[in-house]
């Protein structure tokens, strides 16, 4: 019933013609006197065909806001965009990589060597990796969100969408800004700006923007303890350069520094292989309180979380090296571009974009959800990403047209070292272990097995027996590991075809060769792992596949990643090499008798390159890539300017026709049960509607709505579910896809002096509930929500500075985005509670 009155609303707010691509900035005015009806929204240039047009002629679903529009609703990183654009959600792994889903299409994943489905571009430049985004965002002049495959004009294929983040360019004048933000849990955020016209020709702009708290808004439930500071710098340097009428040269330089606390999580239940009430052996080896933590510790608030306590993690036990240091991120991120282009005397235009990325990430992650070491991790990466792009833009008759190619080249280090000594399942291993040794007929192997253990039960360096204490103190600790080298290359082409005033056609194809070359595994570290391996895993696979002899020892700091086809513990090597063909076709109507109106019809194809994970590969099949998924997407769609353009009204209806998904799912471990993979789901379709509306009400309100009605499925897909048994989730809806989101925007301005005005907003977003795995399992739904953020300010009329407060989760709404297991406990992440401040702004 409630998404049934939300669809209603908006639906009566467009006037019949809901909004799917909102093309206008908050409200701005061509008034040639002061009735009503001279009000009229502007419109946003965009480049989502790369070249600039008005949003509302661009034949294809976009959602754009300007930078005054961005600053007034405080949209300070991609996460915020949720606001505004209902179709578009993220949620953070527990590995604090962020998950961007649009339309329902996303790719759930913790690997920050993963690219998404949702391509992100600052200023036309790729950053394939969305641990990209970490930094803060700042002098912005718009971001652009295109809905559905991008495979023609950008420069990486990607199936959901993108963003595209436009930053503030040099200009030729003097310009200089600075603002300082204060709120709850201590935070304290800066941001400048500086623009010189160097000398003629010469601009250079610089900006910086830090964001600070000194207090944690999470409580551990357990003891005294705080945590999610923030401690993040941002940074950005411009240089623009006109050494003649038709050449521009563009170089620019961005990074951010980021040593905010990791996130903790909640713990809410056991899994099925180790809880108490399904009275399985692992059960039993459950860390003693735990049960009764879970029991009494529900949690009701998003400040309430837990984790080990630093001391206990910080101590070595034996062969198991403790993870010391404090939760939180080192990372860091630089970006160079370098763009150039040159018009010729017939308006044809050369451009070049050269594009060179480092990402750098260090953390200490806890994600036990729970005052215990059932699950930490000490993680690090290193991406380095080169991009070059050269394409040839010109007008020919009734054609606007396009060629192009681009080359892309990424080396990864991705990994991590993983402590688990609370956690049942390594405990239960070390204890088998151990009882191997004294009768294999407890664990159910044979009587004749005692001689294959008494072969394999030797120390590879010693060459004695491993003791009791070796056996049952092992599986403390391991690393997991991958190293990655991608390259992709493409020609691609498009053109627009004006057959008439009314009647135009778009079409646009790209050829592309992704190749990935990947070696990984998980492994022991400093002998931690030996033991139980060279026991329990060399006889269990020798015994379960009837091997002749068992597998080679593992030597100390070696892979223990098994491949039963050479019976051997080492890397897992794979050299993945794909191609696709991606295209679009979109007719485009404007009709005389329709003014303001532009009706459109596209097909197109999309493709997302293979994938390869970094798992805690028990089994080299664990880390077998995921190939390339391709999309084939319809959609018909409207944008109208109505009321004499005082409302803009854009809606489109999408069916998607989903190939070879890719999804992270449960590999059926002989040993432990259920660990990560990556698989291809072969079918699956996601269809509905998306629809956004802007109203200038009156001259001093202006009104965004925007509504997603959406439906998924996976087609036959035969997987593995988390208690490690066979199963099909055909029919199961696609994770973090809620079947309807709505916002709806409220933007006042009005000059209340001769000198002063006011300014303040409201917005709304809602969404419906959605699973993040199990949709059977009510431990896994993530329930529906709704956040209310706002701000109200007085500022000078003639522009030089601002005064407002703000605040956001307004109403203190308990929600979560995130549910995830540690093979242990399933535990949510949260988001956070009401935040509020102040701000003042001054320009010079």
């Amino acid at each position: 019933m409630k998404s049934l009155c939300v669809g209603v609303s908006l639906t009566a707010l467009g006037a019949g013609l809901p909004a799917l691509a909102q093309g206008a900035d908050i409200a701005s005015t061509e008034a040639a006197d002061s009735s009503q009806n001279s009000l009229k929204l502007g419109s946003i240039t965009v480049t989502a065909q790369r070249r600039e047009e008005s949003a509302n002629d661009v034949p294809m679903s976009i959602q754009a806001f300007g930078g005054e529009q961005l600053d007034t609703l405080r949209v300070n990183k991609v996460d915020d965009l949720q606001a505004l654009v209902p179709s578009f959600s993220v949620s953070q792994s527990y590995q604090g990589v962020p998950t961007y889903t649009l339309r329902g299409i996303g790719f759930n994943t913790i690997n920050v060597s993963a690219t998404s489905t949702v391509g992100t571009y600052v200023d036309e430049v790729a950053y394939p990796y969305p641990f990209m985004n970490s930094g803060p965002m700042f002098d912005i002049e718009r971001i652009e969100v295109l809905k559905g495959p991008q495979g023609t004009l950008f420069g990486r294929n990607t199936t959901a969408g993108l963003i595209n983040v436009v930053t503030n360019k040099p200009k030729d004048e003097f310009q200089a800004s600075m603002s300082a933000d204060v709120g709850n849990y201590d935070t304290w955020n800066l941001e400048g700006m500086v623009n010189l016209p160097i000398a003629k020709n010469v601009q250079a702009r610089f900006a910086i923007r830090s964001e600070n708290s000194d207090k944690g808004w999470q409580k551990s439930i357990s003891r005294g303890e705080d945590r999610g500071t923030v401690d993040k710098l941002g940074y950005r340097a411009a240089l623009a350069i006109q050494p003649t009428d038709q050449l521009n040269i563009d170089l620019s330089y961005n990074g951010w520094v980021n040593k905010s606390d990791t996130i903790a999580g909640q713990g809410i239940a056991f899994t099925p292989p180790t809880d108490p009430a399904n009275a399985t052996t692992t059960s039993a080896f459950n860390e003693p309180g735990l049960a009764n933590f879970l029991a009494n510790n529900f949690p009701t608030s998003g400040e309430q979380a837990d984790w080990a306590p630093s001391y206990l993690r910080s101590m070595d036990i034996g062969a198991g090296q403790g993870i010391k240091g404090p939760t939180e991120e080192d990372s860091k991120f630089h970006a160079i571009k370098l763009g150039v282009d040159y018009t010729f005397d017939n308006d044809m235009r050369l451009v070049s974009l050269t594009g060179y990325n480092k990402l750098e990430r260090d953390a200490i992650l806890d994600w036990s959800g729970v005052p215990y070491q059932i699950l930490l991790q000490d993680v690090s990466g290193e991406i380095k990403s080169f991009s070059q792009e050269l394409r040839l833009e010109g007008k020919n008759g009734i054609a606007n047209w396009l060629v192009g190619g681009y080359y892309g080249k990424d080396e990864a280090v991705d990994g991590n070292r993983t402590m688990l000594r609370d956690n049942a399942n390594s405990n239960f291993v070390s204890y088998a272990s151990y009882l191997l040794t004294v009768d294999p007929t407890l664990l159910g192997f044979p009587a004749s097995t005692a001689g294959l253990v008494s072969v394999v039960n030797v120390d590879p360096e010693t060459g004695q027996p491993y003791s009791d204490p070796d056996l049952l103190n092992s599986f403390q600790t391991y690393y997991d590991t991958g190293d990655f080298e991608s390259r992709t290359w493409s020609i691609f082409a498009n053109a627009d075809w004006e057959f008439s005033p009314e009647f135009s056609l778009t079409t646009g194809i790209r050829y592309t060769d992704d190749s990935q070359k990947y070696v990984g595994c998980s492994g022991d570290v400093n002998g931690s792992m030996q033991p139980n391996v060279n026991v329990f895993n060399r006889v269990f696979f020798t015994a379960l596949y009837g091997l002749s002899a068992p597998p080679a020892t593992l030597p100390e700091n070696g892979c223990n990643t098994y491949d039963v086809t050479t019976n051997s513990f080492g890397p897992v090597k794979s050299d993945t090499k794909e191609d696709n063909v991606s295209w679009r076709v979109v007719a485009n109507w404007t009709p005389d008798s329709l003014p303001n109106t532009l009706l459109f019809a596209s097909v197109s194809q999309g493709y997302k390159s293979a994938s390869t994970p970094v798992n805690a590969a028990s089994k080299s099949e664990q880390n077998a890539p995921a190939t390339q998924e391709d999309l084939l997407a319809y959609e018909v769609g409207v944008k109208a300017g109505l009321f004499n353009q005082r409302m803009q009204a854009n809606a489109s209806l999408f069916y998607y026709d989903y190939t070879d998904k890719q999804v992270s799912s449960f590999f059926p471990d002989p040993i432990y049960r259920a660990l990560a993979r990556l698989q291809n789901a072969p079918e699956g379709e996601a269809y509905g509607l998306d629809a956004d509306v802007t109203w200038l009400l009156s001259r001093e309100l202006t009104a965004i709505g925007g509504l997603t009605l959406l439906h998924t499925e996976f087609g036959d897909f035969p997987t593995t579910d988390a208690a490690g048994l066979p199963t099909n989730i055909q029919g199961d809806p696609f994770l973090y896809s809620p079947e309807t989101t709505a916002s709806l925007t409220l933007v006042y301005d009005k000059p209340i002096t001769t000198n002063l005005g006011l300014r303040g907003a409201l917005s709304g977003r809602w969404q419906s509930d959605s699973t993040a795995g199990d949709p059977d399992n009510r431990n896994y739904d993530i329930d529906s929500y709704g956040l209310l953020n706002g701000s109200i300010g007085v500022y000078s009329l003639n522009d030089t500075w601002e005064f407002s407060i703000w605040g956001k989760n307004l109403t203190d709404e308990y929600y979560w985005q995130q549910i995830t297991s540690n093979a242990n406990v399933i535990l949510r992440f949260a988001g956070q509670p009401r935040t509020y401040g102040a701000t003042l702004s001054y320009k010079f």
